[in-house]
């Protein structure tokens, strides 16, 4: 089982902080945090200086979108929306040279700047894992098709988005973890990576047991916000004062 999370501040700092922290992977948000190609392309080199193994979400599913991540060096993508098997045949297309569409160039990071040789170069692109999110009822519909799709690495089941897709907005109502289960559960199966994000090591307790491979647990941000919280509560609970003074 690996542990990752979200990255969602174009800062090299936090990748080095996060790679010291023991993590297994960091995802690079450029879906909904601020990342273009040129703060991205930053973020790997912090990455790879630090020993941490970075995904990048991308903006969209788009072949452009797909490119520019795996030429900066990512070591795979998580995408967002893949919704029919379709979406997922396309997305390998865009992602794999064999068998697949992938524009060529070894000068980019990925083929170390031209230092790869053509063949070898084309055998460290293919290494990147390539993970689809399923966060659509369509997609949940669509799942075992969507998963059997050859050259997709596994799936990161996006729950917020998938509640939404249902009509509802809470990520644990029934009808998002009965999803959420079977969604897992084909993953295994065809023996691909089960992913699901999590808000914290209690709530992971739950998904572990349905058999989930990878947990994205939080962010940079959620982490940060949480930890100043707890010592901001932690210190005024120490001041006799403090609730006189509130008052």
């Amino acid at each position: 089982m690996l542990v990752g999370t979200f990255i969602k501040t174009p800062a090299v700092q936090v990748v080095e902080l996060l790679g010291l922290a023991g993590l297994d992977f960091g995802v690079v948000d450029a879906e909904h945090g601020p990342f273009d190609r040129s703060a991205a392309d930053l973020m790997m080199v912090a990455g790879r200086a630090a020993g941490l193994d970075l995904f990048v979400r991308t903006t969209d599913r788009s072949a452009t979108s797909v490119l520019w991540a795996l030429d900066i060096g990512a070591a795979g993508l998580v995408v967002p929306h893949v919704d029919s098997a379709q979406h997922a045949a396309e997305l390998v297309q865009a992602a794999r040279f064999a068998g697949g569409a992938r524009g060529f160039s070894n000068s980019p990071r990925f083929g170390r700047y031209g230092a790869s040789t053509i063949e070898e170069a084309l055998a460290l692109g293919d290494r990147a894992r390539i993970y689809a999110q399923i966060e659509s009822a369509q997609a949940v519909a669509e799942a075992e098709a969507i998963i059997a799709t050859p050259g997709l690495d596994g799936v990161v089941v996006g729950r917020a988005d998938l509640a939404l897709s249902m009509g509802l907005t809470r990520p644990d109502a029934p009808e998002v973890m009965e999803a959420t289960r079977d969604v897992l559960a084909i993953a295994r199966a065809h023996g691909k990576a089960a992913i699901v994000v999590v808000g914290g090591a209690a709530e992971a307790t739950t998904f572990l047991a349905m058999g989930a491979s990878h947990i994205i647990v939080g962010s940079d941000q959620s982490f940060l916000r949480a930890s100043a919280l707890a010592a901001a509560s932690d210190i005024r609970a120490l001041c006799p004062h403090h609730q006189e003074q509130q008052a």
